[in-house]
């Protein structure tokens, strides 16, 4: 695996205009289709993000909100709340230029290394059409649930004698 030098730090309210950045850009590919003009994909973007970092904000606030950086440049973000049984991944993004480096795949088994010492077992939702879910379906995700265009998958707790290297 690729290994790079990748360092988490919590988001800040300066990191804001990056994290809607950085949304816009994960749907991207979505709203080409949608054939509005630049500036009504812009205003829908704005409010999905605000809605969307309200809603985290809320239902989350223990959450550990997390800016992924590479050399103190900001390149994702990963968004967790750890409960007493339960990782339950939020959101992990990279903005593209950084995707299919192994970035998230190993900030994924650094999460699930702690996970693993922990005995917890780890829960998140995908899109269906998102190629992260064969990442994780080899890492030990199942579905245990469909909703519209989200899989919910979870991966069982396991202890560190019980991991396959």
């Amino acid at each position: 695996m690729l290994k790079l030098a990748v360092a988490l730090r919590a988001l800040e309210l300066a990191d804001l205009a990056f994290a809607e950045r950085l949304y816009a850009s994960t749907r991207a590919e979505e709203m080409s289709y949608s054939g509005w003009p630049a500036e009504q994909i812009a205003t829908f973007l704005r409010q999905q993000f605000e809605a969307q970092h309200t809603y985290y904000q809320h239902h989350y606030p223990d959450g550990e909100f997390s800016i992924i950086e590479l050399n103190g440049t900001p390149i994702g973000r990963i968004y967790m709340f750890w409960g007493p049984t339960t990782l339950n991944l939020i959101d992990i993004a990279l903005v593209p230029e950084y995707q299919m480096q192994g970035i998230g795949s190993a900030l994924l088994a650094q999460q699930l290394q702690r996970v693993d010492e922990l005995g917890l077992a780890v829960e998140l939702s995908v899109e269906t059409y998102n190629r992260a879910q064969r990442l994780y379906a080899r890492t030990g995700f199942h579905v245990i649930n469909e909703s519209g265009v989200y899989l919910r998958m979870r991966r069982a707790p396991r202890n560190a004698s019980s991991r396959i290297v």
